[in-house]
């Protein structure tokens, strides 16, 4: 059986609540990923943050907080969503798929002992099917005339 910590990014790129929103969308497009954990100084994980509430953010035309800044200058800490599933490094890849199946979610942050220990997304579940693709097709006999 295949576990989440077989497959899962170690490591990821996080920033603190303290960094702005604008933080977070240079770090994203500088290294092309979708979802960044926010996590406190022990690496503690207290929320996510998307590229996709990056792109609400920046597209809001009123998107003003109280003090007359542009949302996109706000501290993450406004914007985590704290409403967070999350894995175990031992749990099956399996269950992951299926909780971000059932639950709509493009990843899971992985989580030992309270701490960020890495993040599964549905990207590496596209790699894991592909490569068990070429596995199934490199295992097929050719057929003659192909």
């Amino acid at each position: 059986m295949f576990i989440v910590d077989d497959m899962m990014t170690r490591h990821p790129h996080t920033l603190n609540p303290d960094h702005t929103l604008d933080d977070a969308h240079r770090l994203m497009r500088a290294e092309r990923f979708r979802h960044l954990p926010i996590v406190d100084d022990d690496e503690r994980l207290l929320g996510l943050v998307t590229q996709r509430d990056v792109l609400s953010a920046q597209a809001s035309s009123l998107g003003k907080t109280t003090n007359g800044d542009h949302q996109i200058h706000t501290p993450l800490s406004h914007f985590i969503d704290k409403q967070l599933f999350t894995v175990d490094p031992g749990a099956s890849l399996r269950a992951a798929a299926l909780t971000m199946l059932e639950r709509k979610i493009g990843c899971l942050p992985v989580v030992k002992h309270q701490r960020l220990v890495g993040i599964i997304t549905d990207s590496d579940f596209v790699a894991i099917a592909s490569t068990l693709l070429e596995i199934q097709e490199e295992s097929e006999p050719v057929e003659e005339g192909e």
